[in-house]
């Protein structure tokens, strides 16, 4: 199969979301301007926590987007890894935190 579900060309199609909801994507667009400029937060570890949300939530247009990002601003791909991990290990967390309530219904049985 030559095509895949996720084209990397349609990446470019993101600025269209709110051609069926014109005033809901202006208020998203505004919104993740405002959420993604420097402000507490310098402009280099907002990218660090998009790339890490964006790979968390596997979302490969977002991976794309936040990885061009973080190399346009001069972030390195051991710094990129590095945050990856952070997200990788609570990912990780949250899973085996969910364990308590197989372990429960298990001790309950037994």
């Amino acid at each position: 199969m030559s095509e895949f579900y996720y084209a990397k060309k349609d990446l470019a199609d993101f600025p269209n979301i709110g051609e069926f909801a014109p005033d809901e994507g202006k208020a998203f667009f505004d919104y993740y301007g405002k959420a993604t400029s420097e402000g507490k937060l310098d402009l280099k570890t907002k990218a660090l926590i998009a790339l890490t949300v964006a790979t968390t939530q596997n979302c490969p247009y977002c991976i794309d987007a936040t990885t061009n990002k973080c190399l346009n601003l001069g972030i390195t791909k051991e710094e990129m890894m590095e945050a990856l991990h952070v997200g990788a290990v609570f990912m990780a967390g949250a899973t085996l935190a969910h364990t308590t309530q197989m372990r429960k219904i298990i001790k309950e049985k037994e």
